[in-house]
């Protein structure tokens, strides 16, 4: 699940409100879009579900942004498939409202924390016959992973560490995944992934984390292919058809390329190339008719889909 700003100029739109824009880096006046995913974890590829304006805050100033989040991911749920178990989300998620929220949908939450997370070690030593019961064992300190469970190394200069801790601000036990880098030498740097599923495997964590920026491609992919930042309607109901509508197509685009790949080669979607295909079968065609060719003799040539993938790019 994740938002995406939308541009808009006008004054009667509505919805609109300051939102933060990440590619300008900056809060703007516009519109917000929430979208909630799915991804197949075996492709890597993921599918739009369902899309919902984020209303501005003058039309329930006693709501937050993240209630508008927990009411669409409420609504949405009856159509995610059975088998889904994790909600992956961005850090700016990771807030006690809305992960006590998911948790009472019956999901976990696989997120990032702050470099500056208050978070404390789980006491596990023998507890003392009297006396209140020992809950903690000093508090994280995020730059130092010694105390940290070694998993394994992710690449060269990258290792992958997990630990249980209490999390203050979120008010329960998280599963931690703590990235290490050391690529730079003089520089190392880490990244803190968690999950509130405390059983789930660090490895895990860290691969679904990754699949979370299918939905960035989702949203780049709609903005320029397929028309979602395009829309001149102001009414709500017709800026939610659109936005929908603009996701449906892209999705029509996965599904077909998915159903014509007939190699056994991991499946790779590239927006551009279906635009591109899609051009040259306009083009061909249109030589077929005005040059007065026979389609099924043109068609059937060996040469055929090579000139259909003329400029077609691999991603």
């Amino acid at each position: 699940m994740d938002c995406s700003f939308i541009a808009k100029s006008e004054k009667k739109t509505f919805g609109l409100d300051q939102f933060y824009n990440g590619s300008h880096n900056r809060v703007e006046r516009g519109l917000e879009v929430s979208l909630v995913a799915v991804v197949d974890v075996e492709t890597e590829v993921g599918y739009a579900l369902l899309a919902e304006q984020t209303f501005d805050q003058g039309e329930c100033p006693d709501l937050t942004r993240m209630d508008y989040y927990l009411h669409h991911l409420e609504i949405t749920q009856p159509q995610l498939p059975p088998q889904i178990r994790y909600l992956a989300v961005d850090g700016a998620y990771a807030k006690e409202p809305f992960v006590s929220g998911v948790r009472r949908l019956k999901l976990d939450v696989i997120s990032k924390l702050r470099r500056d997370a208050n978070l404390r070690y789980v006491f596990e030593g023998e507890q003392k016959v009297r006396g209140a019961k020992r809950k903690y064992d000093g508090k994280v300190d995020l730059a130092d992973p010694t105390r940290l469970a070694w998993v394994r190394e992710l690449q060269s200069g990258v290792k992958l560490y997990t630990a249980i801790v209490w999390h203050v601000s979120l008010k329960r036990k998280i599963r931690l995944a703590y990235v290490l880098d050391h690529r730079k030498p003089n520089k190392p740097s880490y990244a803190v992934l968690f999950s509130t599923d405390i059983n789930q495997s660090a490895d895990e964590i860290y691969r679904f984390y990754k699949l979370r920026f299918q939905i960035e491609f989702i949203f780049r992919d709609a903005k320029q292919f397929t028309g979602l930042s395009d829309c001149q309607a102001r009414d709500v109901k017709k800026l939610d058809f659109h936005f929908n509508a603009s996701f449906t197509a892209l999705n029509i685009a996965k599904l077909d390329t998915h159903r014509q790949q007939l190699s056994q080669q991991p499946f790779v979607f590239s927006m551009a190339s279906v635009k591109r295909r899609a051009l040259n079968d306009h083009l061909l065609d249109t030589f077929i008719s005005k040059l007065g060719l026979s389609p099924t003799l043109i068609k059937s040539h060996p040469n055929y889909q090579n000139l259909r993938s003329y400029g077609v790019i691999a991603a």
